[in-house]
Formats: structure tokens, sequence, C-alpha cells
């Protein structure tokens, strides 16, 4: 079985985000993920986490605009500079958090002529973002997200994922590979794990289409975590879905036989 860690950003948002670690710890994960982790201190994380006995696997660089809609911070020529204080702010929680992965949010491109431009520019952000995070043993990746959900998302799809990281020439540099995004984007995702598998840093999952828990779309996902074993995948893979119930009702995907009619 793949290594599961809870996204508490979307799940157990029954409760506010400094109660949701101990919400994870009760429900048997020992692991994390939080997407935007700077609306608690850094030492109140490390105290939760120290308290339940949780490892933090993952979160974001803060992404500016991007989840108001706008073009965000990574790839936006003119705000270099306030994408470095972002580096500058994720290294501070790092220090505490020690993530196993720190993820870049490419954002999108309004201005479809500078497109080169802005993919040249996130491209010098991700090798700045991983020289500051690899000195702390930091894996730096970035993610696709599908056009449905964010319209004019700069990357969309694997293969461009695959292009930026050979023009960044780094090998701590890694895909953060949804199953959920790549799904509505309508990429080959088995073909893809096993291609792009010594790319990937991290994966995360929700069913599509709806981005419910398991069972709750049409995605075949405990052939998917299959297929992830038998790769030998040895990073983690997240639970980045919307509960449409009490979360802690929707994790029948974890039992032994994966029966998803249970989620």
């Amino acid at each position: 079985m793949p290594k599961f860690c809870a996204n508490i950003s979307l799940l157990y948002t029954e409760v506010p985000l400094e109660e949701r670690v101990s919400r994870a710890k009760a429900d048997g994960f020992e692991s994390f993920e939080v997407q935007f982790p700077y609306s608690i201190e850094p030492a109140e994380w490390r105290r939760q986490m120290d308290l339940h006995g949780v490892d933090c696997v993952l979160f974001n660089v803060e992404a500016g605009d991007l989840m108001q809609g706008g073009e965000g911070l990574a790839a936006v020529p003119e705000r270099q500079a306030s994408f470095r204080q972002a580096v500058d702010q994720a290294l501070v929680y790092a220090q505490w958090l020690r993530p196993a992965v720190i993820n870049v949010l490419p954002g999108r491109c309004r201005r479809a002529q500078q497109r080169d431009l802005y993919l040249s520019t996130l491209g010098e952000n991700l090798a700045y973002a991983a020289e500051r995070f690899s000195a702390l043993g930091i894996t730096t990746c970035l993610e696709a997200i599908n056009t449905t959900d964010m319209p004019d998302f700069l990357i969309h799809n694997s293969g461009q994922m695959a292009q930026l990281l050979e023009a960044v020439g780094r090998p701590d540099v890694k895909m953060q590979y949804d199953l959920y995004h790549m799904a509505m984007m309508q990429q080959p995702l088995t073909a893809d794990l096993g291609h792009y598998l010594d790319r990937i840093g991290h994966i995360q999952f929700a069913d599509a289409p709806g981005r419910g828990e398991p069972g709750s779309g049409e995605l075949d996902l405990a052939g998917l975590f299959a297929e992830i074993d038998r790769l030998g995948y040895q990073g983690w893979v997240g639970a980045e879905y919307r509960p449409t119930r009490e979360t802690s009702c929707t994790l029948g995907w974890r039992g032994p036989s994966q029966d998803l009619s249970l989620g």
C-alpha cells in the first residue's frame, strides 16, 4: 500500500485548521499536508505535531492572489521579488515543520503573447526556490492544475511539467502529480505514473469529476493505488479531496480491501 497522508486544508473542515492535526491523528494518519500554513505561527504547528506525534509532508509557497482568481506569484515577471519573499517565508516555516516537499503553484497566465516569458520566469523561480530549500533536504515540486477549475493555469498537463523540469535541470525539482487534476485534463494516468515515476516527488488524489472522496466519481482509484504500489513509488500520496460528508465517514478507501463503496 502507498503511504497516505491527510490534506488538512480540504479534510476536516468541520473544525478550525488548528484542530485538524489531532483529528487526522485520531483517524490513523501519521502525516499531513497543508496548502498554506501561514495563518498559524510555525511554533504552534510544531507544538501540535509533537503533541500528536505526526509529521508534516508538504505545504505550498504562498501564492499571492492566485486563490482569489489572480495570476499568483511564481510565473509573473514583475512579481519575482514578491515570490522570493514568499520563499523566505516558506523557509521560516520549513525550519519548524520540516516537510519532505514544498510545492510551488505556477499560477495563471492571462497574457498569451507573453507565455514564453512566464515560463522562463517560472523556471528561474523554481531554481531559486530549490537552491534555498535543498539546504534543508527538501524537494521542490511544481503542480499542474486543470483549466476547468482554474482557467488560464500556466501548467496544466503532465507534458508541460516534464518540459519545465527539463528546462530547470535540477534533480531536486520534481512533479507534484495530482490524479484528480490530470484526470480532468484527460491525461493517461497509469501510463504517466510509469513514465514519469523518477520525476514525481509527490502524488495527490481526489475522485473525478467532483473532487470528492474515492467512490464519489468515476476514477478507478483503487487500481491507481495498486499501480503506485506496484511501481515501487517511495513518496507520499496525499488525500486532497472535498468530503461529501463528515471527513471521518469518508475513509473507507483505506480499508484492507479498498472497498471504495464504503467511501
